[in-house]
């Protein structure tokens, strides 16, 4: 992709894809490219992030402690690549529910996640129950070494929303 966003035409010769004096116009707005985020759960996958792109996204299917132990993974890939590595991001999605009834919010955090993955019982990969479970989720994620935070609605997305902006957001700050 990188060749692509960059060179006038292309001729590569990968395991799955093949060009041969190719072109791709129009070039994108941003110099050199744009940035280029890789995610994933394997800690291939995380080395890979590190070997070839400007961040790692965890994914919203990992839970807190998995997506700690990825940034583990990442921080030794950083520390035997000889790439200057200052402006590698490091994010994550997270799936967020705001409800004062804890149990309420884990029905419908489960329900949620079942429609998106085809499975019940994912509800600890998602910060759920009142503001200060979610402000403490979300703390938890950043000192697991996300700097950006991806919050990802199961449901009633206006209100939400609503109270993010004004029961949790004003806390992390």
């Amino acid at each position: 992709m990188k060749a692509c966003w960059t060179e006038p035409r292309i001729t590569f010769s990968g395991r799955f894809w093949q060009l041969d004096g190719a072109a791709m116009e129009p070039k994108p707005f941003q110099k050199p490219h744009p940035p280029l985020w890789i995610g994933g759960n394997h800690p291939a996958a995380v080395r890979r992030a590190v070997r070839y792109g400007d961040g790692f996204f965890g994914a919203g299917s990992s839970t807190t402690a998995q997506f700690a132990q990825q940034v583990h993974v990442l921080r030794a890939a950083q520390a035997e690549s000889k790439q200057d590595t200052t402006t590698f991001q490091i994010a994550k999605r997270v799936y967020i529910a705001i409800d004062d009834n804890t149990t309420r919010a884990h029905e419908r955090v489960d329900g949620g996640l079942k429609r998106i993955y085809g499975a019940s019982g994912l509800s600890d990969i998602a910060v759920y129950g009142p503001p200060s479970a979610c402000i403490t989720g979300l703390r938890e994620v950043a000192d697991a070494g996300a700097e950006l935070i991806q919050l990802h609605l199961l449901f009633d997305d206006a209100e939400q929303m609503e109270r993010l902006a004004a029961e949790v957001i004003p806390q992390l700050g």
